[in-house]
């Protein structure tokens, strides 16, 4: 712990606290990360003392509830991670890749929700931009009439004057790593003052109920920048997920106060901006080809929703001493373990193989479902045959090599039929629910991974 006074050593990627500067951090295993920060007269910041505390007044858990009004956006993808709409009061936390859309989605949100017809006060304040810079992003969107407030600034205590003043309904913060507070020591977006200026903007959303938006720089791990502490301050954390080839961008929610975790928002980049995807199984099949070995469709669940996407492999002889295991959106420890079985239990030879998986779309998956699906995929492209085109899979696999059941096989299979897919290859665990035999789909129960092969003989 720092002296009274004195100053200590924070890691500015984890937030880990060193006595003493030393060129790498032991908890993130960074280099060149720990910058040494002042710390107040208690040891802990530059806030001055509080005044002696109050009794607490203790409640039972029965009681009456009050409602939960929520602010629609507009926007039916972001309402749906969200959990129904913005809550009056909360703080909202988006990360992302730099150019993913962080701030082309937002400045989307705040003009739809300026335009309501009771025409709630917007504010965007940018601390990377310029005002020039906003507008033109606005006017390539179509949103230059749109009643937004804007502002550029990177000075809190401004803020909170302004915003203390105002009536505001929604405020976005770009990006809080841009912002400082002159009490603090240390330069902006250190881990001091994404801390202090985070609590100070929190405390006064709290206070005046509107709904806040703070951007969140990423680190190349993927995390958000910064303590972690951010990311417990904060009621919902969403992660902007997509790669830069693809036109697809996924709004993940990992942290909901208000809703559900791990839903999902699927938005297409277009010219004018992110354009909702009603349907993303139809927009991620798009481009499928059928009759092809390796490829096979999966399907998923993403939240609450049912996600059918095109899994595919590519198994090729080797030139090198280690074969080469390639994976893009899934992984790659769970297609070590697949093939490891596939290999035991099956008697293949794969270690001679350079094998490649790719998720088509830019989708990334990380649930146990895609494990029969995966290792379809790469039969199929060993002994190059292809699977049936009107066929989607799921199921897990144990190391022992049997198939194991996964959650909601009836919400996977109605989305299967919606799109046209006759047949499902799936666990062998759901002999009992009368309910799968309600979509008119042929299903084809598999128990054991030493089954596959015979779907290609």
């Amino acid at each position: 712990m720092a002296k009274k006074g004195g100053s200590e050593f924070v890691c500015q990627n984890c937030g880990s606290i060193y006595p003493k500067w030393q060129g790498k951090c032991d908890a993130c295993g960074e280099w060149n990360t720990i910058v040494e920060e002042k710390v107040g007269g208690d040891g802990f910041s530059n806030l001055p003392a509080k005044k002696k505390g109050k009794l607490l007044e203790f409640v039972a858990l029965s009681g009456e509830e009050t409602a939960l009004s929520r602010i629609p956006t507009g926007i039916k993808e972001l309402d749906r991670v969200s959990g129904g709409g913005l809550v009056p009061g909360s703080a909202i936390l988006v990360g992302g890749d730099p150019g993913i859309g962080k701030s082309t989605l937002l400045l989307q949100v705040c003009a739809s929700i300026a335009n309501a017809p009771t025409h709630p006060e917007c504010y965007y304040i940018s601390g990377e931009e310029a005002i020039d810079q906003v507008r033109i992003r606005a006017k390539r969107l179509g949103l230059e009439q749109s009643p937004v407030k804007l502002a550029s600034t990177t000075d809190v205590k401004d803020i909170i004057e302004t915003l203390n003043k105002s009536d505001a309904a929604v405020v976005i913060i770009d990006s809080i790593q841009t912002m400082y507070l002159e009490e603090v020591e240390s330069t902006p977006g250190s881990v001091a003052q994404v801390r202090a200026c985070a609590y100070e903007l929190i405390k006064l959303a709290k206070k005046k109920g509107f709904v806040l938006f703070l951007v969140g720089h990423v680190t190349k791990q993927g995390a958000i920048a910064g303590p972690r502490v951010l990311e417990h301050m904060v009621d919902t954390v969403l992660y902007f997920e997509g790669e830069r080839g693809h036109h697809f961008r996924i709004l993940r929610a990992v942290k909901n106060r208000y809703g559900a975790t791990d839903e999902i928002g699927v938005f297409e980049m277009q010219d004018k901006g992110l354009v909702e995807v009603e349907n993303p199984s139809a927009l991620f099949l798009a481009e499928r080809q059928g009759n092809i070995s390796g490829s096979c469709v999966f399907a998923g669940i993403e939240g609450s929703r049912p996600v059918l996407v095109e899994i595919q492999a590519l198994v090729s002889p080797t030139s090198y001493a280690s074969p080469k295991r390639a994976v893009v959106g899934w992984d790659s420890n769970r297609l070590a373990m697949v093939l490891a079985v596939l290999e035991a239990r099956c008697g293949m030879n794969l270690s001679s193989q350079d094998i490649y998986l790719n998720i088509a779309g830019g989708l990334k998956i990380s649930e146990p479902a895609a494990d029969l699906a995966v290792a379809m995929a790469v039969i199929s492209s060993m002994t190059n045959k292809p699977l049936p085109s009107d066929t989607v899979i799921f199921g897990e696999i144990g190391l022992s090599g049997e198939i194991r059941a996964v959650s909601q096989p009836n919400s996977r299979l109605k989305e299967a039929h919606k799109l046209g897919f006759a047949s499902a290859i799936m666990p062998a665990s759901y002999k009992k629910d009368k309910k799968l035999n309600n979509h008119e789909m042929l299903i084809h129960e598999i128990g054991n991974v030493q089954r596959l092969i015979n779907w290609f003989n």
